[in-house]
């Protein structure tokens, strides 16, 4: 029996001794790259707090004020826009530096701004280096990720837009005492600060694998790989499946190797959208639908105009609205670090669709609390106390689901050659609806009135919900060029799911008698 044992431990693959220090380095990576999330993220922030500053000093009615919130998002599709082919050209870590610099001079030119049109012109250098940050980031990190913790690395840039949005809060409150002519530059000047720290870490990070091995850098490829892989075997593994998908022969590794000539754009957007197959169309689908439903169900009204909606549950002071944004905040940040642990344990449907319908329920309850409170004079301390608590209760659902699986599953679910565009157009997707809501609340508002807006956001929280339940697979633990099997059958995906956990099955049976077999004839 001893004989057989160690025989079939003969078969195990070999246990790397240095996993932990890849992993650790593969985590390093991908925190040094999602430094380029905060940049978006403070705009976000400080933006909700400058702007009642701004306004008092510019003397700017509601519908600039509206413009110039949201207009970075619609600025920002530039940046996207060419992220993909500039990091297809310079490379992922290159493409951070462009990032960095833009945002570095946008951040400076609104600091020193002196009218309306000068703090726009500000705000369109620095939308189009957040553009750039938004989609490099994401994808850089799902390429250096190991699969056994893809999701949880990958959810980084949310976590930093997170926390860039908390330290815009905290901006916002640290300068608030400030002459109001100098409290909102300080505020938008200083965010040339993360884009500083972000140009530096560039360089302790590795290229892209993916990126190296589509230049035919194969000896390249595989240091980083060996470095960010959990055991030897993987990274031969993860540079075998990159290869095959960027159309090297398996036969070919040489330091470096000529590679087949990719599609040219033209051919990519042919590929997605002109003559895509059933898979290419279900990706299509849910990769752009989850960046719009993100959206969509109005966590940007909730976030840029949050001291409006606590001005409107009774709290007047400036100061006691921008304190209760950085609690806001901090609960924000909290709960994306907690869903960073749940992604590869718990899986990407059963977070979003908690997250979804929750939202949608909490967004009803903030509805109903504003309405008691529109009718009753403010005298129901209860209705503002539910308003508070429901602000806080929906940021916080947001953050475990909807916030960082946006960006997991829409940088994941794309195949290698169509990857950067394809979540360029997911990001592209998302800023312009971002744009949209965040340019569009205060009309809303005086429309349909305040809780009239956020019954209509639960409403799209809703429907999100069922288009996930209904359209989205689990990518959960499968590896890149594995989760192109989910896709195809629309809304019978699950009956997919079942026949490749049969044939799983099988193959792993199979293999086991193999080895019993073998094990038995060594033991003979």
């Amino acid at each position: 029996m001893e004989d057989k044992n160690q025989a079939l431990a003969d078969f195990d693959p070999p246990k790397s001794k240095t996993s932990r220090k890849k992993n650790k380095y593969a985590i390093a990576s991908s925190f040094l790259a999602s430094l380029s999330s905060i940049l978006l993220g403070y705009d976000i922030g400080v933006m909700s707090g400058a702007i009642i500053y701004i306004k008092k000093d510019l003397h700017i009615n509601d519908v600039q004020v509206e413009i110039l919130v949201g207009i970075l998002n619609l600025y920002s599709l530039i940046g996207s826009a060419a992220a993909g082919r500039t990091s297809d050209w310079i490379g992922r870590r290159n493409t951070m530096v462009v990032a960095a610099v833009i945002f570095f001079v946008g951040a400076l030119l609104m600091g020193f701004a002196t009218n309306y049109a000068f703090l726009m012109f500000g705000r369109f250098v620095a939308g189009v280096g957040v553009g750039y940050a938004l989609v490099i980031a994401p994808v850089y990190t799902v390429e250096v990720s190991p699969e056994s913790c893809r999701g949880f690395l990958t959810s980084f840039p949310e976590v930093f837009i997170n926390g860039g949005i908390l330290l815009g809060y905290v901006s916002n409150v640290a300068f608030s005492k400030l002459p109001t002519h100098l409290s909102w530059r300080f505020m938008l000047g200083i965010g040339a600060i993360p884009s500083v720290l972000l140009g530096l870490s560039v360089l302790a990070m590795p290229e892209s694998p993916r990126w190296l091995v589509m230049k035919g850098r194969l000896h390249d490829a595989r240091t980083v790989l060996k470095k960010t892989s959990e055991s030897p075997e993987e990274a031969e593994s993860r540079l075998r499946d990159i290869k095959e998908a960027a159309g090297i022969p398996e036969h070919c590794n040489d330091d470096v190797v000529q590679v087949p000539k990719r599609p040219k754009g033209n051919n990519v957007w042919k590929e997605l959208f002109l003559s895509p197959t059933p898979s290419i169309k279900h990706i299509v689908l849910t990769g752009i639908g989850i960046h719009f439903f993100q959206q969509a169900s109005g966590i940007d009204s909730v976030v840029l105009y949050s001291p409006t909606i606590f001005e409107r549950a009774g709290i007047k002071s400036d100061h006691d609205r921008l304190l209760a944004t950085v609690a806001m905040g901090c609960v924000k940040t909290l709960f994306i670090l907690v869903a960073t642990f749940f992604l590869d344990k718990v899986g990407r449907r059963p977070l979003l669709l908690t997250s979804f319908g929750g939202m949608a329920i909490s967004l009803l309850l903030l509805s109903a609390g504003l309405t008691v409170i529109d009718h009753s004079n403010g005298n129901f301390r209860w209705a503002v106390a539910l308003c508070v608590t429901m602000v806080s209760v929906y940021v916080a659902l947001f953050s475990i689901g909807a916030g960082p699986i946006a960006w997991v599953y829409g940088s994941e679910v794309f195949p290698l050659r169509l990857r950067a565009t394809g979540f360029s157009i997911g990001v592209t997707i998302n800023r312009v609806t971002s744009g949209l809501i965040s340019m569009t609340f205060l009309s809303l508002e005086k429309a349909i009135s305040i809780e009239g807006a956020f019954f209509f956001y639960a409403g799209i929280a809703g429907m999100a919900w069922l288009f996930f339940f209904t359209l989205m697979p689990e990518t959960q633990g499968k590896t890149l060029e594995e989760t192109d099997a989910l896709f195809g059958t629309f809304f019978k995906w699950r009956s997919t799911v079942r026949e490749l956990k049969a044939k799983k099955m099988s193959e792993m049976n199979d293999t086991a008698q193999i080895q019993m077999a073998t094990a038995d004839a060594v033991a003979s």
